[in-house]
């Protein structure tokens, strides 16, 4: 992905559900198709290969699957046809007849044409049980990995950061006593037990490093942090491995050791890990919160109230937790007109239908449509000019946006009593 197409959660958001969507589908048999087409790869050529597919195809003994396949390709066909050349990126098509939990018969034929965000680089053409995804997983996949150490002479602290994943993967102590308080040779030779025993664990360190950082394949950088000198006696000393010591970005003083200085650490090495995932969304809700905080008349959460304020174009920043299970809902009395809209939990949902079938002001028979509550708010939030930024819950501050505020929240462009003075113009 380019830098862009990186730090726009919803692009993101969208192909991870349709991954995860052609990942759940499956055929009765060897009857879904997956295409990818190359950028710079003629269409008419693609259509050609097809048009050989279909005569292939055409021999296949079982007279269901041979009808599936075929109209599968006559589909695929039909779709690429729409397209004069390859866009730059190269064409996704995932095509077939998906088995549901009907009986045999009662498959439905689905077709996704997907422009990815990376170049497709090789031709592939498969005909399966099911969609073949593992390219576009490759290409929303984070790649870069940093390593993280804090330490001090009492204990070291290793993690990985890698998009939003934020790993404790390892902790070792050293048990170097502290300042002795006696005086004369005594002391001195009490301090020199202190720096060869802190001697041997910076060799640790450096040793843990090299097991749990050197394997890792895609290591961007390594960032070292704690309070005091120690972190810069370790790099100063031979103990990191000399590939491990060119990958280090940062040196940087934390407060802490421990769990609390890898937090830390992330915190005060930003602007080293600006393009990171985890780093991002914890500064765009770092923003909220010091909104809610200092100006929570430009701030707004709950379903319903942002929904209103979308529709009214007053929403700057919009937030929504991607672990949000919801289903927005719409309910029209196709007799006098009552209207009415609510988000629900999917858990919910059944209920939720029976309760507004019937309009309450008169009884009338009611028109429902629903749709994927986040989907929804996502396409508002686009077509009203709104950021829309959806967010995980891996860090302390998603779970805040899940739990204290249902899942939604957003900044305003102006308060609420200035909405008549600067009525929005789509």
């Amino acid at each position: 992905m380019s830098t862009a197409d990186k730090r726009s959660s919803v692009k993101r958001f969208k192909l991870e559900r349709i991954i995860k969507e052609l990942k759940s589908k499956e055929g009765r048999g060897t009857e879904l198709i997956s295409l990818y087409i190359p950028a710079g790869r003629a269409i008419s050529e693609v259509i050609k290969a097809l048009r050989e597919e279909y005569g292939t195809a055409s021999n296949i003994k079982s007279d269901t699957t041979r009808h599936h396949v075929l109209d599968a390709i006559t589909t695929t066909i039909q779709r690429l046809k729409l397209f004069n050349e390859t866009p730059p990126n190269g064409l996704a098509v995932f095509c077939g007849y998906v088995s549901g939990t009907g009986p045999p018969g009662s498959e439905k034929l689905e077709v996704y044409v997907i422009e990815p965000p990376e170049p497709i680089k090789t031709y592939l053409y498969r005909c399966d049980s099911h969609f073949h995804v593992t390219f576009l997983e490759e290409m929303i996949a984070e790649k870069e990995v940093y390593g993280l150490l804090v330490m001090d002479r009492s204990e070291a602290v290793f993690a990985t950061l890698k998009g939003r994943r934020l790993d404790i993967i390892g902790k070792i102590t050293s048990g170097v006593p502290g300042k002795h308080s006696s005086g004369g040779q005594s002391a001195r030779r009490f301090e020199r037990v202190i720096e060869q025993l802190a001697h041997e664990f910076y060799k640790r360190i450096g040793e843990y490093s090299k097991k749990l950082f050197g394997q890792i394949r895609d290591l961007k950088g390594l960032l070292i942090g704690g309070p005091g000198p120690t972190k810069n006696t370790f790099l100063e000393g031979e103990y990191l491995p000399v590939d491990l010591k060119n990958k280090v970005v940062g040196v940087i003083d934390v407060g802490y050791t421990g769990e609390e200085g890898i937090y830390e650490l992330v915190k005060r090495g930003r602007d080293v890990l600006r393009d990171l995932r985890y780093v991002r969304e914890k500064e765009i809700l770092t923003d909220f919160l010091y909104h809610v905080a200092k100006k929570p008349e430009l701030t707004s959460y709950g379903y319903l109230e942002v929904l209103d304020l979308l529709n009214k174009g007053m929403i700057k920043t919009l937030f929504l937790s991607e672990d949000a299970n919801i289903i927005y809902v719409s309910v029209r009395c196709s007799s006098c007109g009552w209207h009415k809209e609510a988000v629900v939990k999917r858990q919910d949902y059944n209920s939720h239908l029976e309760s507004v079938k019937n309009c309450p002001l008169c009884g009338g028979t009611t028109i429902i449509s629903s749709q994927d509550a986040l989907e929804y708010f996502i396409e508002l939030g686009e077509k009203t000019g709104a950021q829309v930024e959806v967010i995980s819950t891996e860090t302390e501050e998603g779970q805040a946006l899940k739990e204290s505020f249902g899942g939604v929240a957003a900044i305003l462009r102006w308060t609420l009593s200035k909405t008549l003075e600067r009525p929005y113009n789509p």
